[in-house]
């Protein structure tokens, strides 16, 4: 397995806001079968910061294709970069 750093930014669009919900559950079912590790928004709501645990970067992109705040073209992927944690 593989771990993750998913750095997202956020535009302000309405859309994004009416899918958070579906976007939260979706988290939540992620976080659930060990694929996401913690997440959550900047304190402005400019973007949001995940990591997940993955087998690969493909795998990570799938996720992201499933999440509904992707249907809606609610976020600019920042960064995405595996990352090595020693703590």
């Amino acid at each position: 397995m593989a771990r993750y750093v998913l750095h997202l930014a956020f535009d302000g669009d309405p859309g994004r806001l009416a899918a958070r919900p579906a976007h939260r559950e979706h988290l939540r079912r992620l976080k659930d079968q060990g694929r996401l590790v913690t997440a959550g928004p900047w304190a402005d709501d400019s973007g949001a910061l995940h990591v997940y645990e993955v087998a690969d970067e493909a795998e990570l992109r799938g996720i992201l294709r499933e999440d509904p705040y992707t249907a809606v073209n609610g976020y600019e992927v920042v960064l995405m970069k595996q990352w090595t944690p020693i703590l």
